[in-house]
This record gives C-alpha cells, sequence and structure tokens, in this order.
C-alpha cells in the first residue's frame, strides 16, 4: 500500500513533465542516469532535467532541478555529477511514514496534537517538514504557557523501508504572567488599564479565571483592546505595542509591558450630517446624533451612530446608502465630526458560510443574522449581526468577512466562530439576612444542546429558607423572535427573627417578549401561584392580620400583567454609563382568590465621574391596590428593607401593628418610593482581576399603607402608619464572583420612623 501512493505521487510527477514537453519546452537529455531510487521512477526524475536549445543541460537548469527534486520532500540527497557518458543522478530517498505517534504529553491528547502536525502516514518522512511541526507544535503548548516544553522528533525503522515518527514531549511546568506592566500611561493609572486588557497576574484567583497564561496572540488582542479604550476616551492617536517577555526568576513568572503611546487629548468640534443622495434628507437623521460639541472624543459613539444612520436608512427602504464618518483634527486638540450619506454600490448577499460551530446549530447562528442571501449587502447591518451573535454569550470569538463570489455585484459571507462552554454546575454556600446559612445548587445551560433554548434548575436550602426555581425559555418559538419563558418555583420562609410566621408560595409563570428594537422590549405574562402562612406559637401571640391570613387559609393568585424594559447599558455586566428602566404591571383577580392592581418601577442610571470612579442614581417606585371590596392580603404587600433603604432589617420599616403583648409584625404597606445615590470604584493596588470594587452610597425612601381600611377594623388604634423618611449612608464591598455579584453593605441609619427595625450590616446577592 504505502509503495502504491509514493508511485501514485511518482506517476503524477511524470505526467506534469510529459506536459511541460508537449508545450513547446525541450525534453530531457537522454544522456542521464539515475542511481539510488527504490520507489520514485526512473523517468520522473529524469523528468526535471531539461534541454536547453542545443540539447545541453547547463549548470543553472541543473541548479534548478535539484531544488525542485527537494522541494518534492520525496528525497533527502541528491547529487549530479558529470561523466564522460553523460550526466549522473544519485538520489537517496525519504523512507515512508507508516505512522505517526506521540509520547509524554498528558496536558493535551494525541487528537489535539495530530491536527497541528502536517507530516501524515503514508507520505515521505521530510525532516523541513518534521522541523516545522515540531515548531507548531511548541506554539501550541506556548499558548499554553509552557514555555519550558521540549519536542524531540525520533524514528523508528520498520519493515519495507518503512519509519515511524514519534514525537517525544516534555511538556514542563505552566510559566504565569508575574506582573503586568505599561509604560508610557499618564491620562489612566496601571491599575485602570490592567482592568482593560484579558491578560491577568497569577494571583489567588488566576486559577479559577484561567487569565494568567502568557500567550502572544492574546497579548496582541490585548494591545487592540487598549488602543480602542483610549480612542473611546478622547485618544485617537493612542498606540500600543508589546515589548518581548521577560523572565522574572524571584517571582517564576513573565513581565508582561505594554507599551503606550497617548497622544494629546481630544473633544469633539463641529459636528454634522450631509446628504449626498436625493431621497434622503439629512434633517432626519440629525436625531440619531447623539454627539456634542465638547464632549470627549469617542471612536465608539461614532461607530454606534453609523450604525444607528444605516439601520435607519435600511429601514426607509435604502440599503444600499452608506455612512460614512470623516473628522478632521484641529490645532485646538478638537476633531469636527460629519456624517456623509452616499449611494454605496449594489451588492448583493450571494452566500452566507458559517463554520466553527460544533454545537451551536447553524439555525441559531443564522437568525440572528440581520440580512438574508439573495438580499442587499449592507456593512452597518454585518455589524449590527456580529455585535448579536457576540451578545449571546455562546462564543469565544465572532468574525464576520467578505469573500469572492461569481459575480463582481454578488459577495459571499463568512462567519467565522470560536465556541465557549454554555453549561453551569455551581455547588456554593453562605449567609443571607433572611435565609440565615444557606446552600445552594444550581445546574443548566444557556444553549441547551446547540438550539439556543436556556434551562436552569437552582435549588436553595437555608437555615430559614429553602426552596427551588427552574426555568426555561425559547427564545425563536416558531421560528418567530417571539421569546417565550417558563418560569416554576415554591419556596418556604420560616419564622425568624424579621417575621413571626412562615410563608409558603409555589406556583408558575409564563411570559411572551415582544422586542420593539435592540434596547426597549415589552413582556406580557401570566403567572397563578398559590400562598399560605402558619404561625409560629412558640414565638407568643401573632399579630391580628397575621392570624387572620392564616386563618384565611391558602390562596390562589392568578395575575396577568407586562413588563416594560429599556436598556442602553454599555456593559450588561460591568456597567459604566447608560440607563435600565423597568416597568412593571399587573392585575389579579382574572381567577384565583385574590383582586389587586400593582405596578413597580426601578429606574438605574450609570455614569463616569472620572476613570475609575462610576456614579450610579437610581430610584423605586411601587403601588399596589386591592379592588372588588377585598381587602389586600398579607403576603402581597409590600415591605420595607434593605433593598429600598440600607441599614434597615428586612421587614424592617412599613405599617408594624404595635399592640402590646404581640409579635408586633410589618403587616406591609401599598406604596412606597426610594431614591440612592451611589459612588462605586476599584480598591487601589488590588489587581483588577479580583473584581473587588468599593462603595459609597445614600438612601432615602418610605414605605406605607394607603389607609387603615385595608387592614380591617380591628386595627385601627393599634396600627402604626408612618410616612417617615427613612435615610441611611454607609459603605461597601461589591465583589463580581464567578457565581455572581456578591455585596456587603455597612449602613448608619440616619432618620428612622418609630418602631422600625435597624440592621446596619447587610449581605446580599445581585447588584444593588
Amino acid at each position: 500500500m504505502l509503495r502504491q501512493r509514493v508511485s501514485a505521487v511518482a506517476v503524477t510527477l511524470a505526467s506534469a513533465a510529459w506536459l511541460i514537453g508537449v508545450g513547446g519546452v525541450a525534453a530531457p537529455s537522454p544522456a542521464l542516469t539515475v542511481m539510488g531510487n527504490a520507489h520514485v521512477g526512473t523517468d520522473v526524475i529524469r523528468s526535471y532535467f531539461r534541454a536547453g536549445p542545443g540539447g545541453a543541460i547547463d549548470e543553472a537548469e541543473i541548479s534548478a532541478a535539484v531544488k525542485a527534486l527537494y522541494a518534492t520532500g520525496l528525497f533527502s540527497d541528491v547529487r549530479v555529477a558529470r561523466t564522460p557518458a553523460g550526466l549522473r543522478v544519485t538520489v537517496v530517498e525519504n523512507p515512508t511514514l507508516a505512522r505517526i505517534a506521540f509520547e509524554g504529553n498528558k496536558a493535551l491528547a494525541d487528537k489535539q496534537l495530530k491536527s497541528f502536525v502536517h507530516s501524515q502516514a503514508g507520505g515521505p518522512l521530510s525532516r523541513p517538514l518534521v522541523h516545522d511541526d515540531v515548531e507548531r507544535i511548541l506554539a501550541v503548548y506556548r499558548r499554553q504557557g509552557r514555555l519550558n516544553a521540549h519536542v524531540d522528533p525520533q524514528t523508528i525503522r520498520g519493515k519495507n523501508g518503512t519509519v515511524s515518527l514519534v514525537f517525544a514531549i516534555k511538556e514542563g511546568g505552566r510559566t504565569g504572567i508575574s506582573d503586568i506592566r505599561f509604560s508610557g500611561n499618564t491620562a489612566f493609572s496601571s491599575n485602570k488599564l490592567k482592568g482593560v486588557v484579558k491578560s491577568g497576574e497569577t494571583n489567588l484567583l488566576s486559577r479559577l479565571l484561567n487569565n494568567d497564561i502568557y500567550d502572544p496572540e492574546k497579548a496582541e488582542a490585548d494591545c487592540d483592546l487598549l488602543r480602542r479604550f483610549y480612542r473611546a476616551h478622547g485618544y485617537p492617536d493612542a498606540q500600543a505595542s508589546l515589548s518581548v517577555p521577560q523572565y522574572d526568576e524571584s517571582k517564576k513568572g513573565l513581565i508582561v509591558t505594554f507599551k503606550l503611546e497617548e497622544g494629546p487629548l481630544y473633544r469633539l468640534g463641529t459636528v454634522g450630517v450631509a446628504s449626498h443622495v436625493a431621497a434622503v434628507n439629512s434633517g432626519e437623521l440629525n436625531n440619531l446624533v447623539k454627539l456634542r460639541r465638547g464632549d470627549v472624543f469617542n471612536a465608539d459613539a461614532i461607530d454606534k451612530t453609523v450604525e444607528a444612520m444605516s439601520m435607519d436608512l435600511a429601514r426607509r427602504g435604502e440599503p444600499f446608502t452608506t455612512v460614512k464618518a470623516t473628522t478632521e483634527k484641529t490645532h485646538s486638540h478638537t476633531i469636527n465630526v460629519g456624517f456623509a450619506i452616499e449611494p454605496g454600490p449594489r451588492t448583493y448577499v450571494e452566500r452566507i458560510e458559517i463554520h466553527g460551530n460544533k454545537k451551536t446549530q447553524d439555525k441559531v447562528i443564522r437568525r440572528e443574522i440581520a440580512f438574508d442571501e439573495g438580499g442587499p449587502y449592507n456593512p452597518a447591518l454585518v455589524q449590527l449581526s456580529e455585535r448579536r451573535l457576540k451578545r449571546l454569550g455562546y462564543f469565544k470569538s465572532v468574525k464576520f468577512s467578505r469573500k469572492n463570489s461569481s459575480a463582481p455585484d454578488r459577495v459571499v459571507v463568512d462567519v467565522a466562530v470560536k465556541e465557549q462552554d454554555t453549561g453551569l454546575f455551581t455547588v456554593s454556600g453562605g449567609y443571607s439576612d433572611t435565609a440565615g446559612a444557606i446552600a445552594n445548587v444550581t445546574i443548566g445551560d444557556r444553549n441547551l444542546l446547540g438550539s439556543g433554548e436556556s434551562a436552569k434548575l437552582s435549588v436553595d436550602y437555608g437555615q430559614y429558607a429553602k426552596g427551588f426555581n427552574f426555568a426555561f425559555s425559547e427564545p425563536y418559538p416558531l421560528g418567530e423572535h417571539l421569546p417565550v419563558g417558563v418560569n416554576l418555583f415554591a419556596n418556604e420562609s420560616d419564622s425568624n427573627s424579621n417575621q413571626a410566621y412562615t410563608s409558603t408560595v409555589y406556583g408558575g409563570k409564563v411570559g411572551v417578549t415582544t422586542p420593539l428594537n435592540d434596547q426597549l422590549g415589552l413582556e406580557w405574562h401570566y403567572g397563578l401561584s398559590n400562598q399560605s402562612l402558619a404561625l409560629d406559637p412558640s414565638l407568643g401571640t401573632a399579630s391580628l392580620p397575621v392570624q387572620q391570613a392564616a386563618a384565611a387559609g391558602p390562596m390562589w393568585v392568578s395575575a396577568i400583567g407586562s413588563t416594560l424594559s429599556y436598556n442602553n447599558l454599555d456593559d450588561p455586566r460591568h456597567p459604566t454609563a447608560g440607563l435600565s428602566a423597568v416597568v412593571n404591571s399587573d392585575v389579579a383577580g382574572l381567577g384565583g382568590d385574590v383582586k389587586f392592581l400593582r405596578n413597580t418601577d426601578d429606574v438605574k442610571f450609570y455614569q463616569p465621574v472620572t476613570a475609575d470612579v462610576i456614579s450610579l442614581s437610581r430610584a423605586q417606585t411601587g403601588y399596589i391596590a386591592p379592588w372588588g371590596g377585598q381587602n389586600l392580603p398579607l403576603l402581597n404587600g409590600f415591605f420595607g428593607g434593605p433593598q429600598l433603604v440600607r441599614g434597615f432589617a428586612p421587614n424592617g420599616f412599613g405599617p408594624r401593628d404595635i399592640t402590646p403583648g404581640t409579635t408586633m409584625d410589618n403587616v406591609g404597606g401599598n406604596a412606597y418610593w426610594a431614591l440612592s445615590q451611589e459612588f462605586q470604584a476599584p480598591i487601589p493596588m488590588l489587581p483588577p482581576a479580583f473584581q473587588l470594587k468599593a462603595a459609597v452610597f445614600a438612601d432615602a425612601g418610605s414605605l406605607w399603607g394607603t389607609g387603615v381600611s385595608n387592614y380591617g377594623p380591628a386595627l385601627s388604634q393599634s396600627l402604626n402608619n408612618s410616612q417617615a423618611i427613612r435615610s441611611s449612608f454607609g459603605v461597601g464591598l461589591i465583589w463580581d464572583s464567578i457565581l455572581g455579584p456578591l455585596r456587603i453593605d455597612y449602613a448608619y441609619p440616619l432618620t428612622k420612623g418609630p418602631y422600625d427595625v435597624t440592621q446596619r450590616l447587610h449581605f446580599g446577592y445581585g447588584p444593588f
């Protein structure tokens, strides 16, 4: 079989030589003998030596033929000598590879390594090719941080002149990055820039984050991130490059240095829109320009404006119109920005080719692409599609590129993706103000079986609380982008220092979201739940509303509602600028035992104060009212606590039964408001990889019942329904852990109402 493969190569070479001869080139000299060949035919070798016009073969032709024979990879030695009888060519054939194997490799499997090796079983053993294979294997290990890896190629002779090629590997240990440094930076601190790059230093968290291994490709990508960061913060001339990493013997790690040339800070000068397309009025696009004179230059904002205009023009039926941004620097360090609307080439998408997706189905990727095969090609829609795919969180990288097609007015769009793990499995424990000591197990997948569906099951078991939550979502039911979500839950909250009863709630909810645009969405939902309350006699005599709620027995709550959400945050996980707003409205009483109208609002506004300090302003309101002659059930009211004003205990403020001799419970209110102002900043001298931030905040708010009739005439004299403003100030520590955001806040109450319960230290999960 091996002999047949080599013979096939020889026949191919001989055929090519014959065709050249037919084309008019002089035939090989007959006075030429070949020696040493066993597998490659004599005629094949002779075909490389072509005589000149006089029938002789000069030195230039001999040199070219020898080089060509070496280039085939079939020979390890080729020698040519002139004899009285003519030319004598002596060759030493490369042995045929019987197999390729690896020894000593543990970090990388044989299958992985084989994909980087170009030598093939059945082909010739080529020393230059083996050398290149060794370099490719070493490059893979270097990307894993194994800079001391060693690869020794060895050959073992077999039968019939064949050999086995064995790569003996010593992997060595992983060399981490001990120190990341920056030179030339004055506008931003090194600690701030460490948060921009993806590479990280070796520390307590690096094993979990897996970001401290030096990778040349990753480091070059970090240079690009630095350039983009500077250009988004007023420095369009900024350049970033990488110095040769140095090994620090004392720390047993690499020192990676990024060299920066910042250039001057620029602000915006004039900003204008000019249309060179008759059907487009530039004035109609002015409202899409969010840039203002005097603002710090922001290349990202310019790109987003171009994209917004292109999308608007495509919706108006002008898909071939292009938007070009022009910038003009002035001597006063301002940049004039112009947006030109110009007619573009009428190019159509011939085909969309997708590769790199082993798990994710093609249809999941195609439905996020904002253009179709056969439709107009628009660069702005390409950028939008790329951003949509990245936002899914299924891929490490997404890259769109153009390829040649069958016609000048056609284009093939190539979509290359690299997938990442979307599964989730965590086991965690901690402490909560309401649940006490608590353990949690969560399992799920954001891209279930590559379908784009999401499923997650979370089980909690705590000192005072236990329950589960199962969520499933399908973003494209029946092929339409109307995300459907299903949620099943059950929670039990035992009596504790904050409540003198046990509450149980279980049920489900289904919702359908209508995306109005990339930032605005409307969800319609229906929920059905059962709620009940049980007394704890060991804590004493419960308040009358609690006794009444327990005596009423289980109640079904059937509610339909909507949630309007707006989000233009610059980063969903680490926002520094933008607005997030959620308005939720529900009507209960379409079936079930409970009737109420409820509305809640939550608005967060982020803006940078300095390069490191972020301002967060938040406003919350809520109102609930029973209807149909009912009183509001206790479990459906609002309860004031640290989610509104930090420094107060769960159920710490709001209407309270103060009847002497009872447990004096918070019985829930109908209305609340809360305002908060917070400043967040990374902790100085702490590596950004720790994702730890400090916060300073001030909160104020109130919660009350809108009428004593809600609680019945028995409480008319014993209900404390203070509308006093509760306020506090404090400090916090925020950790963006791999399990999600965790917070510890210490707040000092400034003002409070009578009978309010304060609690200065608060542990929380999730962003405030």
